[in-house]
């Protein structure tokens, strides 16, 4: 088993609605970074087109250009990436979705957003998905979350009864509240013993502002890498033992699942 895995966390300006613009700089701004073989790169919440509400600019099939993009990039780098997009529900809606590809083009995971963002009308668009799901790489169990979720502990929660080890959130959160993004990040991490990694887009849209601030917790609540508010790609390594050795010694999480039916 790896003693520690490589995340290469992407913090993307999205042009709005333009899935062309946004592949060709995800290509080079991961060029750039120079991924080793076995890392995982993650790319923000509907980071080819932005948060748009227009599913006539967001919507595709499961097999779709993004997926085709994560497989491309997931084969040529020889490394699992998480990245989102949105697929068709079945009520014509959509779905806000998680998908994590591994280097054989397989899917790891697909997560459907839990908590769509109601106030800003994202429930008009797309339908409430969930529940978490997990997958392992790098020695590591990967909850996928997205965005809203970060609001409602119990969705960790649910990703920590499934064995989750770090949780991930993809997002478009807007710099107004960007104190609130970085505070539950930790609380997160905190709470569950676990990683928490947040990949959020920065620059400008029709209707944001976006701060990046992708950054990275450890299971103590410590932030270990912070991408700051510009374009980027940074990258850590995180050990999977330092999750199992801290709840072996300090039991809340194991105490947090025997209560639970």
């Amino acid at each position: 088993m790896p003693d520690a895995l490589t995340l290469h966390l992407v913090q993307l300006d999205s042009q709005w609605e333009d899935k062309a613009a946004n592949f060709a700089r995800v290509r080079d701004l991961i060029a750039r970074a120079m991924p080793a073989p076995g890392g995982l790169i993650i790319l923000p919440e509907m980071f080819a087109t932005g948060f748009s509400d227009r599913l006539a600019a967001t919507l595709e099939p499961l097999d779709g250009p993004v997926t085709a993009f994560l497989r491309d990039i997931a084969s040529r780098t020889r490394c699992a990436v998480v990245g989102g997009l949105v697929t068709p529900a079945p009520d014509g809606r959509g779905f806000n979705q998680a998908l994590a590809i591994a280097p054989d083009g397989s899917a790891l995971a697909r997560y459907s957003k839990t908590h769509p963002f109601a106030l800003g009308g994202e429930d008009s668009v797309h339908a409430p998905g969930g529940p978490p799901v997990i997958f392992e790489w790098g020695g590591l169990k990967i909850s996928p979350l997205i965005c809203y979720d970060l609001r409602f502990p119990e969705t960790a929660r649910s990703a920590l009864a499934l064995g989750a080890e770090a949780v991930i959130y993809i997002a478009s959160w807007p710099v107004r509240r960007q104190d609130h993004w970085i505070t539950l990040l930790q609380a997160r991490a905190i709470e569950n013993q676990a990683y928490v990694i947040g990949v959020n887009r920065c620059g400008n849209d029709p209707r944001h502002s976006h701060g990046g601030r992708s950054l990275i917790a450890d299971p103590h609540g410590v932030v270990i890498a912070d991408a700051g508010a510009q374009e980027r790609v940074i990258t850590a390594r995180v050990e999977p033992a330092l999750v199992r050795e801290w709840r072996a010694q300090f039991p809340a999480a194991r105490e947090y699942l025997a209560l639970q039916p």
